[in-house]
């Protein structure tokens, strides 16, 4: 006691020991010199408001759990565009406050940021939109984040500054614990989701011209002339390996080069697909069906022309005879067949959007197209391969038929597209 009282600034009480600081304000406050004021701040990441404003675009709502103060958490919230100017943060009593879960369930429909709050309030908060029917995906790093990590739909931990526990809890783990990344990995997941519905419309309505080609060249074989005469039973359109060339040509290099094509709209414009919607919907089967069809047409109509007996008469039977005239008739088949499928493979990138928005862009499937024509070409005019597949070598005029009937299918999809837009 006799050492602290030579201390200068510390005051003995009247029992020998020593006082508080409130009794000491006046000998501790004195004689002070202002020298200056110190704040920490740990900022967000400056890519963040852009990555939350083009979430919201896509129809995703950011919402932020934090267990700092409602006004520091606010203040964020507002700087990253999460909450508008004003808005205010829902605190952990707040919510423990709330009588049952439909209360609950109301409030967390429209609170977007949430203040003091404690592990189990994370976990009801996640459960709470999962009963509004949401799909939820959680961030965290810690371990009292793990809980709700793991209840939620897609649980997303931190790589870096992650526990383990949280890891583990996990479906995906940030390798470089960034905000932006996930919005990104939607971005990709969407275009990913996208190619597979390119390559499903493409090797559908391609599947499906070539069905409906066989069914009404047997079905209409009288009606366009595809009859042999002398033969016994049905006269197919085209030959088996004919066929089988087709869906090699087709579905091979071309189906594969969609599954890396790039996006051929804002795919961060539209909103999230709903739980109930199939990958191949009814607008889609519209297209295949749509497709199909007049794929089979221009491709019946083409070996038309060629035919003697049918919708546009063709005399150069008596030249050529009847097997030959067949013959040529399938070659113009065939090939129109395999040229508006390479046109199909360029309409099917999209089901709204014009072909010709972004028509190069895939340098891939120009790559498969051009391999396709190269091989037909083969088909058509090497020797051995005409015996082999049928086929004839066609005239410059019969190549001129081949292509314009070809185009149609085109034109037909960007028609459908114009009017699907209109509406």
């Amino acid at each position: 006691t006799a050492s602290l009282a030579q201390v200068p600034g510390i005051i003995l009480n009247s029992a020998g020991h020593v006082a508080d600081i409130a009794e000491q304000s006046d000998v501790l406050e004195n004689d002070l010199i202002w020298v200056g004021m110190i704040g920490i701040i740990d900022p967000p990441r400056t890519e963040v408001r852009d990555s939350v404003a083009e979430a919201h675009r896509a129809g995703i709502r950011t919402v932020m759990i934090t267990g700092d103060h409602p006004l520091t958490a606010a203040r964020i919230a507002t700087d990253l565009g999460i909450i508008d100017k004003g808005g205010t943060a829902m605190t952990g009593s707040q919510l423990d406050e709330l009588p049952d879960e439909a209360a609950f369930d109301k409030v967390t429909s429209g609170v977007s940021v949430y203040a003091r709050v404690a592990p189990e309030h994370k976990l009801k908060i996640v459960e709470s939109l999962q009963r509004q029917g949401n799909i939820v995906a959680m961030t965290g790093d810690g371990v009292n984040d793990a809980p709700a990590v793991k209840t939620a739909d897609i649980g997303v931990a931190m790589g870096i500054t992650g526990t383990e526990v949280t890891k583990q809890s996990a479906k995906m783990i940030l390798a470089d614990d960034n905000f932006s990344t996930i919005v990104a990995a939607v971005r990709e997941g969407r275009g990913i989701f996208d190619n597979i519905r390119k390559f499903l419309r493409y090797l559908l309505s391609s599947n499906v011209g070539e069905v409906f080609t066989v069914f009404g060249g047997v079905m209409l074989a009288g009606f366009l002339g595809i009859t042999q005469p002398g033969s016994q039973g049905v006269t197919v359109p085209l030959l088996a390996t004919q066929l089988l060339w087709i869906n090699l040509l087709t579905d091979a290099a071309p189906a594969l080069a969609m599954g890396v094509d790039p996006s051929t709209d804002d795919v961060m414009a539209r909103k999230p697909r709903k739980l109930t919607d199939r990958v191949i919907d009814a607008e889609m089967w519209g297209d295949i069906i749509f497709i199909g069809v007049i794929m089979a047409a221009v491709t019946l109509i083409g070996m038309d022309m060629h035919l003697d007996g049918g919708l546009f008469t063709d005399r150069s039977v008596d030249a050529i005879g009847h097997d030959a005239q067949m013959t040529e008739a399938r070659t113009m088949g065939f090939t129109i067949l395999v040229f508006a499928q390479m046109l199909n493979a360029l309409a099917s990138r999209s089901h709204l959007q014009s072909a010709f928005v972004g028509l190069f862009s895939n340098k891939w499937l120009w790559g498969a197209i051009a391999l396709s024509m190269v091989l037909q070409l083969a088909v058509i005019y090497i020797p051995f391969l005409n015996t082999a597949f049928g086929t004839v070598p066609l005239s410059v005029g019969a190549w001129v038929e081949c292509l314009g009937l070809a185009m149609i299918v085109l034109i037909a999809s960007e028609l459908r597209k114009c009017v699907l837009r209109a509406r």
